[in-house]
């Protein structure tokens, strides 16, 4: 029974320490981020990236198993013992939020990286016009180089298995620009979860705790390269949403091979598009009338992959991780995912796409 105590002690202490530890942003990157998690990281990844399956899929399929099963075994005395029961639930908690954090999650306070990077925040609208015109430029002319037909939308031409090989080309030629984003390694897998993914609205996910990329086998395959780069970023210790989009950008538009190109450039524009029609009716269609019938027939692929397993559900899920983000030092909470054009934007200034 002491041992219950002290565990819940501890769970408040741990809050609390995460309340002050959103103030001291470098010493989080530089002990925790580029330390201590940089080891832990690559040690998971050597440790079971060569397992052909997801390990942590399987883990969170035992722990979902056992928790119905210690419900049901205490549904009885629930009442009579529920003291003893809450501090049982605290208690586990405790350890569970412990190595959420120690194992990957402390990542939520590390330095932002448009600090790092010296990357400007803010933009115009004349800034996301221009970019989106450039955007649709450099997408279009991928699209045609690939398939040699305005109107002919991009089927991706390699498996699962050998895209997630190849991905790893576009993360070394990003490192050798900054090293800070090496990635050793690959430890990512189709998600045994892959069904109630699609039903939650989700394309991936880390696991936290053995640092096992999952991607969802059911996407379109187009859009595989910027899903799998993004939750290889996660992977990498970036937990911010909109840093993990912004660098699975990178990764896939810098990979040498056009497909991944491709998945990178019509992820960013589908989002600068996005933008622009619920700012502007007007420009949005001027816009759209200047990108290939190919590109719109792969958003109307995705679009419809999704349609069909809409429901309730993924609004449930995502209130839920809404939440989930914004109690881990993510304000912006769901719409994170579209602040990665923040950084998108202004990184491509002076640059070339």
């Amino acid at each position: 029974m002491k041992s219950k105590y002290i565990l819940s002690l501890f769970l408040l202490f741990q809050i609390i320490f995460l309340r002050i530890l959103r103030y001291f942003p470098d010493y989080v990157e530089g002990f925790y981020s580029n330390n201590l998690f940089f080891r832990i990281s690559h040690f998971s990844r050597i440790a079971l990236g060569k397992i052909p399956f997801s390990l942590g899929d399987c883990i969170y399929a035992i722990l979902i198993l056992s928790i119905i099963g210690w419900f049901w075994k205490i549904r009885k005395t629930w009442r009579t013992d529920w003291k003893d029961n809450l501090l049982t639930i605290l208690g586990k908690i405790s350890v569970f939020y412990f190595f959420f954090h120690f194992l990957w999650a402390f990542n939520y306070y590390r330095k932002p990286l448009f600090e790092k990077m010296e990357i400007k925040r803010e933009y115009s609208d004349a800034d996301l016009y221009v970019f989106t015109k450039r955007l649709i430029v450099k997408t279009n002319e991928i699209q045609l180089a690939i398939t040699k037909n305005k109107s002919e939308k991009i089927v991706f031409p390699y498996t699962q298995k050998e895209s997630f090989d190849m991905i790893l080309n576009g993360y070394n030629n990003l490192a050798n620009e900054y090293p800070y984003f090496k990635y050793e390694t690959l430890s990512v897998k189709k998600s045994l979860f892959s069904v109630p993914l699609t039903y939650m609205g989700f394309g991936g996910y880390l696991n936290p705790f053995t640092n096992e990329a999952q991607i969802n086998y059911l996407l379109p395959m187009y859009n595989f390269p910027v899903t799998t780069s993004h939750e290889m970023a996660h992977q990498i210790g970036y937990a911010s949403e909109n840093e993990c989009n912004f660098i699975g950008v990178l990764a896939s538009v810098k990979n040498d091979n056009l497909y991944y190109q491709y998945s990178g450039y019509s992820f960013v524009l589908r989002y600068c598009l996005g933008i622009w029609k619920y700012k502007n009716e007007k420009v949005f269609n001027q816009l759209k009338k200047t990108v290939h019938p190919g590109i719109l027939k792969n958003y109307k692929e995705s679009e419809d992959f999704w349609k069909k397993y809409d429901t309730f559900i993924d609004e449930g899920f995502h209130f839920l991780y809404d939440n989930f983000l914004k109690s881990n030092n993510q304000k912006d909470g769901m719409e994170s995912y579209s602040k990665f054009l923040d950084l998108m934007i202004n990184y491509y200034k002076d640059r070339k796409l």
